[in-house]
């Protein structure tokens, strides 16, 4: 990923998010100087398994599991500091020390007690299949101008002013909701005198500090969260996250310019799986489904909520390497489909009797499309100990080449097993 012409690349989930971004981070970060979270917030965790060790990350970069890595929090990300420091202890707890080695953007916006008392009454009158995590309240307020900083607390008295109206906001839209719990302004104000010492010990304008890095010739990895179908503008819309998950979103919620970036890698599964509502064009039958969800742990990191699982989805990779600008792919959990006698891919869609090859924008055509599959044979041998390509059985090579091919970029990295040595780079 990094040579000596790309020394910024990003990594993106090119399905609907799950596809093993962290694992790929974390070993992309051996050759990385800084690690960079650009989006999204405590809604998305990325699993890292070093040894026998499991580590699960909703808020600290997957960069932090290497000593040498410098992590950073970026200003397009939604803050729960509260996660972001149960992690760091935890971590400590560990034996991972993290001092000197985590910045905060001052510009990142908090997720407060009230976004998720706002979060949960949202999703009662329309059910998205969100988190609860006060995700997208959070990005509401920042959107309408009412977000409250991380640098806002270098004034704690101007704070509990801005605390004031906004609580008082969210307990009229609580009311409006017929929702009966209220947030307290006292509560509130509390959470931020006692969080603003550690939190602004490790704040500051981190765009700068990505710029002086990459100035002195630094390699810096951007670390995105959910997946190019859960994108705020190009997702299966309003099945979606509140932030722009594609790799256009990485320069502004990092802070630098987009000719910084020299690479884009996107992550699939061999598969495809989706948690949450909306549509999931190229869905297993219920035996398959149930299949691949056991095989594969499909459930999820954060909410432990069981994933749909389907083929692997052409259409909808082909989609991601376009509005992402994909320069190469990484395919995860290859191992998952060892015992799969025959397996199918969905190369296109049926949409009203006529033959679709790109993703419908709108939900609703999306929901009608029947999927156009072709049936590649399984390889029937265990993966797990590969190490190159050639060490793959030869129709595990064919169902690579393949995708590919259906795809349109290149593969460049293959995962058999959830350790960090079970990852064959191409």
């Amino acid at each position: 990923m990094f040579d000596e012409r790309t020394t910024c690349a990003v990594v993106v989930g090119a399905q609907w998010g799950d596809e093993g971004k962290g694992k790929l981070v974390d070993v992309l970060a051996e050759r990385a100087d800084l690690v960079v979270r650009y989006q999204g917030g405590a809604n998305a965790g990325h699993t890292v398994v070093t040894g026998e060790t499991q580590f699960i990350l909703r808020q600290i970069p997957s960069g932090i599991l290497h000593r040498n890595v410098t992590c950073v929090v970026g200003n397009g990300v939604v803050l729960d500091a509260e996660t972001l420091f149960a992690e760091l202890d935890g971590l400590e707890s560990r034996g991972i020390g993290t001092g000197g080695r985590l910045f905060v953007s001052d510009r990142a916006h908090l997720v407060l007690p009230y976004h998720k008392l706002l979060d949960a009454a949202s999703e009662k009158s329309q059910a998205i299949g969100t988190t609860g995590r006060g995700i997208g309240p959070a990005y509401a307020d920042k959107t309408g101008r009412r977000g409250i900083r991380v640098g806002d607390l270098r004034d704690l008295g101007a704070t509990r002013r801005l605390l004031a109206d906004r609580v008082e906001r969210a307990n009229s839209l609580l009311a409006m909701m017929g929702v009966a719990e209220r947030a307290s302004l006292e509560e509130h104000a509390a959470l931020l005198e006692r969080l603003a010492p550690r939190l602004l010990s490790v704040a500051t304008d981190t765009g700068l500090l990505i710029h002086r890095a990459l100035q002195a010739g630094k390699r810096v990895l951007l670390e995105g969260a959910q997946g190019a179908l859960l994108d705020l503008d190009h997702g299966t819309y309003p099945y979606v996250t509140s932030s722009n998950t594609t790799a256009g979103g990485a320069s502004v919620g990092a802070g630098i310019g987009p000719t910084a970036i020299h690479g884009v890698l996107g992550v699939v599964k061999a598969y495809t799986t989706r948690v949450g509502n909306g549509p999931l064009p190229s869905a297993a039958s219920a035996e398959d489904d149930e299949r691949l969800r056991k095989l594969g742990g499909e459930f999820g990191a954060v909410t432990g909520r069981p994933r749909r699982c389907g083929w692997f989805d052409a259409t909808v990779v082909r989609y991601a390497v376009r509005v992402n600008g994909l320069t190469g792919l990484a395919v995860t959990k290859l191992d998952v489909l060892d015992t799969i006698e025959s397996i199918p891919v969905c190369v296109a869609y049926e949409l009203d009797g006529e033959r679709c090859e790109e993703l419908p924008s709108e939900v609703a055509r999306l929901e009608r499309v029947r999927p156009v599959f072709e049936t590649l044979p399984g390889w029937c041998a265990v993966t797990s100990g590969a190490r190159t390509l050639a060490d793959l059985p030869r129709h595990a090579r064919a169902y690579l080449d393949r995708i590919e091919q259906l795809a349109g970029a290149p593969i460049r990295y293959v995962s058999v097993g959830t350790r960090r040595d079970q990852i064959i780079e191409v």
